[in-house]
C-alpha cells in the first residue's frame, strides 16, 4: 500500500487531514438525532451516552491488545489517562452535545475549532513551547476564515440568546478539548498513541454511564431506529476512527500541527450540513472556508515536523 513509503510526517498530515474529516460529521449526527420525530427528543445526555455504548467495544478490544506485553501503568499514567479522559471526550462531548442544541452544526464547528489556539496557547503559557512564524500565520489565516463564516451564521441565526447560551456551551467544549490535547502529548510518546487512545475512552466511557445513570432513567436509551443509527455513525466514523488517527498524527507531527491540519473540520461541516441538514451556504462562508484551507495549506508543508514535548 503506498502509505507504507511515505514518511512519518507525510503520514501524519493524512491522518490528520482524515481525523478532521471523521469529527466534521459528529455534530452533524447529533443534529439528525434531535430533528428524529418523536413526542420526547432524545436528551443530549442520552446521545452522548449511547455513542459511548457503541464506541465500547472497540476500545475495549484495542485497550486489551495494545496492554499485552507493555509495562504497567504507572499511579502518575493512570492519573493522567483520568484526567484528559474525562477533559477530551466526556466534558468536552458533554458541552458540544448541549450546545447544538441551540446552534448550528456549521456554527457549532465553527466556534469548536478556537481550540488550535487554545491548544498552542496553553503550550506557550504553561509548558514553555515556542510559537513559530508559521504558525502565527497559519492561526492568523484560519482564524479570519472562521470569522467570516461566523458573522454569517449569527446574522442567520436569529435567536440571538439562543446562539450566545450555545456558542458559550460549545467554547467551554473547545477549552476542555484543548486542555486534552495540550496534555496527550507527552502521554502518548510514553504510552503509545493506540493504548493511550483506548484507555481515556474508557474513562471517557465511564463518566459518561455514571452521569447517565446518576440523572436519567434507563428508559431514556430506548429510542427510535434512526437515533440509534446516529449513534452507530457517531460512535464508528465519528469517534472510534478519529481519534485513532488523530492520536497518531499528534504522535508524527506534534499537538499543535494536528490541531492546525483539523480546522478542515469546519469547512467540510459546512459543506456536508448544506445537503443534509439544509443549513445555507454564502459568499462570505466560501471566502472563509478558502482562508481556512490556505492555513492548513501553511502548516501542512511544514518541512520538518514539530517536536513532541
Amino acid at each position: 500500500m503506498p502509505w507504507k513509503h511515505w514518511s512519518p510526517e507525510r503520514l501524519g498530515v493524512a491522518l490528520a487531514i482524515a481525523a478532521a474529516f471523521g469529527f466534521s460529521f459528529k455534530a452533524i449526527f447529533v443534529k439528525l438525532a434531535y430533528a428524529v420525530p418523536q413526542a420526547v427528543p432524545v436528551d443530549a445526555v442520552a446521545l452522548l451516552s449511547l455513542r459511548m455504548v457503541f464506541s465500547l467495544p472497540f476500545f475495549v478490544w484495542v485497550g486489551l491488545r495494545e496492554s499485552r506485553g507493555a509495562p504497567p501503568l504507572t499511579r502518575r499514567d493512570w492519573a493522567t489517562i483520568a484526567v484528559l479522559g474525562i477533559l477530551g471526550y466526556y466534558a468536552s462531548s458533554l458541552f458540544d452535545f448541549i450546545g447544538l442544541r441551540y446552534i448550528s452544526a456549521g456554527l457549532e464547528r465553527l466556534i469548536l475549532f478556537t481550540y488550535p489556539t487554545l491548544t498552542i496557547l496553553i503550550g506557550v503559557l504553561f509548558m514553555g513551547r515556542p510559537l513559530t512564524r508559521r504558525e502565527i500565520g497559519a492561526i492568523a489565516l484560519s482564524y479570519v476564515g472562521i470569522a467570516l463564516a461566523v458573522v454569517h451564521d449569527l446574522n442567520l441565526g436569529g435567536d440571538t440568546h439562543a446562539v450566545l447560551i450555545g456558542g458559550a456551551f460549545v467554547f467551554a467544549s473547545s477549552l476542555s478539548y484543548a486542555f486534552y490535547n495540550a496534555g496527550a502529548a507527552s502521554a502518548i510518546q510514553r504510552l503509545g498513541s493506540a493504548r493511550f487512545t483506548a484507555m481515556a475512552m474508557l474513562v471517557s466511557v465511564a463518566a459518561t454511564q455514571l452521569h447517565f445513570f446518576a440523572t436519567q432513567p434507563v428508559s431514556a436509551l430506548i429510542q427510535p431506529w434512526p437515533v440509534y443509527a446516529c449513534g452507530i455513525g457517531m460512535a464508528i466514523f465519528s469517534t472510534v476512527l478519529p481519534v485513532f488517527m488523530q492520536s497518531a498524527a499528534i504522535r508524527r507531527i506534534g499537538a499543535s500541527r494536528s490541531v492546525l491540519i483539523g480546522t478542515l473540520g469546519p469547512v467540510l461541516t459546512i459543506l456536508f450540513s448544506w445537503p443534509i441538514l439544509g443549513e445555507p451556504v454564502s459568499l462570505p462562508q466560501v471566502a472563509g472556508a478558502g482562508l481556512v484551507l490556505i492555513g492548513v495549506l501553511l502548516v501542512s508543508l511544514r518541512r520538518r515536523p514539530d517536536k513532541v514535548a
